[in-house]
């Protein structure tokens, strides 16, 4: 998975911030309510759903700017973001001043929900731009609890909640906003610390998948290398011995014919082996298909003529039942009829003679389903979470046929994939097998 970038990230926190908004819009709303029509706590109600739906208009306002900022999308200024950021924080952070004015100031145990802003603020911003937001929130607290203490501006007490107001307290007020100021440098602190041994973390397993995706194109390069090599001499020495069988009638006892005949068949494998793993690892290494409309009907046609001589050969009823509302879909025509060739060879191959292998397909919306079923020896359920392993056989697939690559499958899975598909199975030992495609009909 690629990593997201920081301004992205930054951006996707922005939009977080806004939505827990309006969590803290509707607990002031219906907060105010209850405590005042219902707990019968003496409050200041107009002013408190004023400043709820100031914080309503202004929530808007900062999604609609960050739904602009979104449209840019990876160009978007990381600065400007966190600019974003910073005056969302610090409008919450006055904002709930204000709110704790008129709901009691100091006497209001709402005034530690100053603490989530620290918390936001250590996740998404800097150390410093945090320690500066917790030294705002300070002053902010500090100068209202000054000048209601002073009654520079009054004070609203909390009757019905607390039994006197505590705001000329002096040991109290000045205990509280110790206590506060105490508790939200403590908070940014250990947030920051929690952040950044977090990103460190990050960071450390983003380098250890970049090593890691490095060694593994290392790794197929020098497979395809070493395969391409190799099919080269297989198919020389697969053609040499070729021409040996065609014209050995006669001229070699039958225990020397016999040699000959096996050295051609397992020539044959081995070759058919290394172009299957050949075609995988260039999959793999190009990570790219070349796409575009084709009929997917027409690619279905072509891929059952193709094996209709396998189906034949093993007196195997081959159906093909395609919808005509199934129409053209968007993707690389020779790899999804390699995909399909590969699950119907493997149907026509584990299907006792006589059995029946369906292959249909079917429109659903914005996707073709194709399903491919057979009577075959089926999957045992305990593996059936393996076969599309690079080089994985079934055990009862091993007793029934002793070669294979293996990688059919994996072929398969990687087609889909690409192709932004699913493949599920669907399967029970000796009762059969069902392969579930969806393909996209567009990209």
């Amino acid at each position: 998975m690629e990593p997201v970038p920081e301004n992205i990230r930054l951006l996707r926190g922005a939009c977080w911030l806004a939505k827990l908004r309006w969590a803290a819009i509707v607990c002031v709303f219906a907060g105010t309510f209850i405590s005042s029509n219902v707990l019968n706590i003496a409050l200041q109600d107009g002013a408190l759903y004023a400043i709820a739906t100031l914080l309503s208009i202004y929530n808007i306002i900062v999604l609609v700017l960050l739904n602009r900022v979104a449209r840019v999308g990876q160009e978007v200024s990381h600065k400007a973001v966190k600019r974003i950021i910073n005056l969302q924080i610090c409008t919450d952070l006055f904002l709930l001043t204000v709110l704790l004015h008129f709901s009691g100031g100091i006497e209001n145990p709402l005034v530690f929900f100053f603490i989530f802003h620290m918390v936001i603020a250590s996740i998404l911003l800097s150390a410093r731009d945090s320690y500066l937001q917790a030294t705002l929130a300070v002053l902010l607290f500090g100068l209202l609890v000054l000048l209601e203490h002073k009654e520079v501006i009054p004070h609203y007490c909390l009757t019905g909640f607390v039994p006197h107001c505590l705001q000329k307290d002096m040991l109290y007020t000045l205990g509280t906003f110790l206590v506060f100021t105490t508790v939200f440098y403590l908070t940014v602190y250990m947030a920051n610390y929690i952040a950044t041994r977090l990103k460190h973390t990050e960071y450390a397993y983003r380098q250890a998948n970049t090593m890691l995706q490095e060694k593994d194109r290392i790794k197929d390069e020098y497979v395809s290398r070493v395969t391409h090599d190799i099919k080269g001499h297989l198919a020389t020495v697969q053609g040499c011995l070729a021409v040996v069988v065609d014209r050995m009638t006669g001229r070699l006892d039958e225990q020397e014919a016999d040699l000959i005949r096996r050295a051609h068949m397992r020539a044959v494998k081995l070759t058919n082996f290394v172009r299957a793993l050949l075609r995988l690892t260039q999959m793999r290494l190009s990570n790219k298909l070349e796409m575009d409309a084709f009929s997917l009907s027409k690619a279905l046609q072509n891929v059952v003529s193709a094996v209709q001589t396998k189906a034949d050969d093993k007196s195997i009823t081959l159906i093909c039942n395609v919808e005509t509302s199934v129409e053209k879909i968007f993707g690389n025509q020779f790899s999804i009829e390699e995909m399909i060739s590969n699950l119907l060879l493997n149907a026509i191959k584990y299907t006792p003679a006589n059995g029946t292998v369906k292959v249909s397909a079917k429109s659903n919306e914005d996707c073709v389903l194709v399903e491919i079923v057979d009577t075959g020896i089926g999957i045992p359920k305990e593996e059936q979470s393996r076969i599309f392993d690079e080089f994985f056989r079934a055990t009862n697939a091993r007793r029934a046929e002793r070669d294979g690559t293996g990688l059919g499958l994996s072929i398969v899975k990687y087609i889909v994939e690409r192709h932004g598909g699913q493949i599920l199975v669907e399967s029970e030992e000796g009762a059969g097998t069902a392969f579930k495609l969806s393909l996209p009909k567009m990209a």
